[in-house]
């Protein structure tokens, strides 16, 4: 008899299997070495969510080698690396380790030629396009900073590599398979984000709010095909969804308060055969974007509303009107205030004042508030790390232009000062939570 566990693993090994070897072929780079190397190496093998393998293999082996007890495959792909060191509070630090499916356009000597397997079974390009490449290695050069400094600090470390940031499901997985149970439970829970609102060398301590809510919607518009020459026998789908997402722009515009974040955005809209053939169908896929639970349902609410209304005033008969699919995908994350604030002194006296920035929260969405939402009791704080060279950075304020953002095709962090200030950072961080009384 299969045990819930077992069936568990066996169900991860399969969309492993399912997903092809990927990058499993690759050699893995060799454990203690320079960290701009390993995170060269870690942007060319990308995965994508719940196929980290090779990545997780190679924390792992680097958390290992720094003197860490590891445990491997926790919630599919996860790595939970264990150092106890005498009496104290226990303190997590998080990494991600998934890409994304994006050709990489960055043009980079190291630029990710990787494919994957998305959820369809397609094949697709894969880019590290949010930086968990930077993250990786970040975790990686505390870890051992950590190790090196441990007549330092007391207390226990649990370093967490989680998969399946980009989809929502790792830290969940993670915390179903016994984050808190086989391992020790934590007091504090740390994590960053490189950003790309700031230059290499600066970070951000979110002082409460720092990353959205989220909701995936799938609206199936239909309506009567026919021929293109005569509209007038069809109810045409893309004229509707055209409606639609004009319609959908009020409840942002008019329906919101405008002191309260709110995003909408359809991502996708795919219908229609051929230039003189009026089909029967549009589907579309929207992100739904806000800071609290009660906006985030009126939001996704009205987009219902939004969509059967306007099929009711193209004329659509009721057995024909929209198909809405509405999917909860993660809370708000929020800092801990406390928390926050102690950060936020440390990083000042860390790196002095001007290297310690104030941004507005973020509209992405995270699961790393899974970590705190298990516990209430446990404080937790995401913080941002710049990653866009200095050069770069001074030319685009000089001349007013933009730089390309996280999830572009052409994200390339400046990875030597970015992975230093992010090492020093949570090494600063972590040190003073786990100070020796």
């Amino acid at each position: 008899m299969t045990s819930p566990r077992r069936s568990a693993v066996l169900a991860a090994l399969t969309v492993l299997t399912a997903a092809g070897p990927l990058h499993a072929q690759a050699p893995l780079p060799k454990a203690g070495g320079d960290l701009v190397a390993l995170y060269k190496d870690l942007h060319s093998h990308p995965e994508l969510s719940l196929q980290e393998t090779r990545s997780a293999a190679v924390m792992a082996a680097e958390a290992r080698a720094a003197g860490f007890a590891v445990t491997e495959k926790v919630g599919g792909t996860g790595v939970v690396a264990v150092m106890v060191n005498g009496p104290g509070p226990v303190l997590l630090v998080r990494t991600d380790m998934d890409g994304l499916p994006v050709k990489e356009a960055t043009g980079l000597p190291f630029a990710s030629t990787a494919m994957g397997k998305a959820a369809d079974g397609s094949d697709t390009p894969v880019m590290h396009a949010c930086g968990h490449d930077i993250h990786m290695s970040v975790w990686v050069g505390t870890a051992r900073e950590m190790a090196k400094r441990r007549a330092e600090w007391s207390g226990t470390l649990v370093m967490v590599a989680q998969p399946a940031e980009e989809i929502v499901r790792g830290a969940a997985a993670m915390l179903k398979d016994g984050l808190y149970t086989r391992f020790p439970k934590p007091q504090f829970a740390l994590a960053l984000h490189d950003d790309n609102r700031m230059p290499a060398g600066k970070v951000s301590v979110p002082a409460a709010a720092a990353l959205s809510s989220s909701s995936s919607v799938d609206i199936t518009v239909r309506g009567v095909s026919g021929h293109g020459a005569y509209p007038q026998t069809t109810k045409d789908p893309v004229v509707l969804a055209a409606n639609i997402i004009q319609g959908l722009q009020t409840l942002t515009s008019r329906e919101n308060d405008p002191f309260q974040p709110a995003v909408i955005t359809v991502g996708s809209i795919h219908g229609g055969t051929r230039h003189n053939i009026i089909g029967d169908e549009v589907k579309m896929q929207l992100t739904v974007r806000s800071y609290d639970s009660a906006q985030q349902q009126r939001l996704t609410d009205g987009i219902a509303r939004v969509a059967r209304g306007e099929a009711i005033a193209a004329g659509i008969p009721d057995d024909l009107l929209p198909v809405v699919t509405i999917e909860r995908g993660t809370a708000p994350t929020r800092n801990t205030p406390a928390l926050a604030e102690r950060v936020t002194r440390v990083f000042t006296k860390t790196f002095g004042p001007d290297r310690v920035v104030t941004l507005n929260p973020s509209m992405a969405s995270e699961d790393f508030n899974a970590y705190g939402l298990a516990d209430p009791s446990i404080e937790t704080v995401i913080f941002w790390l710049g990653g866009v060279n200095q050069a770069r950075w001074d030319e685009a304020q000089a001349k007013g232009t933009s730089l390309p953002s996280l999830h572009n095709s052409g994200w390339a962090p400046d990875p030597a000062p970015t992975i230093a200030t992010g090492v020093e950072a949570m090494t600063a961080a972590a040190m003073d939570l786990l100070a020796k009384p």
